[in-house]
């Protein structure tokens, strides 16, 4: 059992207790993390005289081939380290000899891991705000493409009013936008760094803690050494803004499984992104759809666990914090693969405007616009409003739409219905006169669809920002 504090111990860790402590079969993700926060860590002893410039070399070299031995499976990291600290000290000592023993000065393994999962999550928040900036490039393109592609809007699951489907997309566009808008402030509001704090209380080695920090990219040091290493606040938030991302998946989801379903029939998905029946031939079954939905929960989880582990915990660090980790990565990896899988399947998905124009049509959903006629004729709304209820009741005993009511049927209502009625509640009419910011409307969707391109073609990135 490779350990760093064996020297205070005269018997060995027993092997289920060592197993139980052992962080190194998830941890060894943060490999790349390790020797990037070394690296700097020795560079920086280096400048400050703590090290010399030829010992430095030497670790640096020793940690680079490592990290390549590793990449090409020459190298592999084994259950026989305590966790990737362990592997990476062992190794480097292994490779270059005593001078490896120097990489530990002036830092302790708590400020070690805050700083390899700050890195880590950092990576992963630009990645992730890479991937949803995909998914809305998909989602614009689908916009402009239906403008005038015709659906029911709807609220509490019943028709309401028409709508088009670029419309519809776009509220989803808004909410993934507002997902990006929450990676970046977590980004800045994660950025400093811990290195340097030791296990709690700072180092007595005279340490550039600005220079290590300028040297990986942060801010600057987190100001605070037991703060530094005992602060899991990043990790709760982002794992709170990627299940806020699956919510907003898992409703879209959810419409995705019920346009799919024979009785809407208003989307059909490709057969790469659908599954079948072992023993019913004609299922065509939205399983990605319904997986992103259910996985949902498993990124709720990770949440609920880290704010469990944390919530009793006395300054600084504690064992419980290794608890921050399979958690969080399990939701990393869960919250890229549906973004990739669902963004691939809704841009691949058909879309039958026909079907979804009919159901708008056959729902009512142009009798607001109905009742405004009427007030356009002078009619107080609240009488126009009770007419138009007397005309779908009529329209559900006759099996009509409104728009297939005769004049004198609708004259039988009230006179003051006239030949302009139908062209008045046409959909392309109800559509196109909500012409407000926001609105459905052609002119207001492209004037929406113009601010949101050019929103996706100047942004640079996180790093850039």
């Amino acid at each position: 059992m490779a350990q760093l504090w064996g020297g205070r111990f005269t018997r060995e860790t027993d092997r289920l207790a060592y197993r139980f402590n052992a962080s190194i079969g998830f941890d060894k993700r943060l490999l790349q993390q390790d020797i990037e926060g070394s690296i700097a860590h020795v560079t920086m002893l280096a400048k400050q005289g703590i090290l010399l410039i030829g010992e430095k070399d030497r670790i640096v070299e020793g940690l680079t081939g490592i990290r390549e031995d590793v990449a090409c499976g020459r190298l592999q990291i084994t259950e026989e380290y305590e966790d990737i600290h362990s592997f990476v000290e062992a190794n480097l000592i292994a490779r270059i000899g005593e001078v490896g023993k120097k990489l530990h000065t002036g830092r302790s393994r708590n400020d070690q891991v805050a700083l390899d999962m700050r890195l880590y999550v950092r990576q992963e928040i630009v990645e992730t705000d890479g991937l949803l900036k995909g998914f809305l490039e998909m989602l614009l393109s689908l916009m402009e493409e239906h403008l005038e592609t015709y659906m029911p809007g709807f609220t509490h699951l019943q028709k309401a009013q028409p709508t088009t489907l670029a419309h519809h997309l776009g509220a989803y566009f808004e909410m993934f936008k507002r997902d990006r808008l929450r990676m970046r402030d977590i980004f800045k509001r994660m950025n400093f760094c811990p290195l340097g704090s030791g296990a709690l209380a700072g180092t007595t080695y005279p340490l550039d803690r600005d220079y290590t920090a300028a040297l990986m990219g942060f801010e600057g040091p987190a100001l605070n050494s037991m703060d530094a290493v005992s602060d899991r606040d990043y990790l709760i938030e982002f794992l709170s803004a990627l299940s806020t991302v699956m919510m907003h998946l898992s409703r879209f989801a959810e419409e995705v499984i019920v346009w799919n379903s024979n009785e809407y029939g208003f989307v059909e998905i490709d057969d790469t992104y659908s599954t079948g029946s072992s023993i019913m031939p004609q299922k065509k079954n939205p399983d990605i759809a319904e997986l992103v939905r259910g996985k949902t929960g498993r990124v709720y989880g990770a949440l609920m666990g880290i704010l469990t582990t944390m919530k009793g915990l006395p300054l600084a660090y504690n064992k419980d914090m290794q608890e921050d980790k399979e958690g969080t990565f399990d939701a990393i990896d869960t919250v890229k693969d549906c973004l990739t899988l669902f963004g691939a399947m809704v841009g691949t998905m058909k879309f039958r405007k026909d079907v979804m124009a009919r159901s708008a049509m056959e729902g009512f959903t142009n009798a607001t616009d109905a009742a405004d006629y009427l007030v356009g004729k002078g009619v107080p709304f609240r009488d126009a409003h009770g007419i138009i209820g007397q005309m779908v009741l009529y329209c559900i005993a006759q099996n009509k739409s409104i728009e297939e009511l005769t004049l004198s049927e609708l004259t039988s209502l009230s006179s003051a219905f006239g030949e302009d009625f139908y062209g008045a509640v046409s959909l392309k009419t109800c559509v196109e006169k909500r012409l407000t910011t926001g609105a459905p409307g052609v002119s207001a969707m492209q004037e929406v669809i113009e601010r949101n391109r050019k929103y996706i073609s100047q942004d640079q990135g996180i790093f850039e920002n």
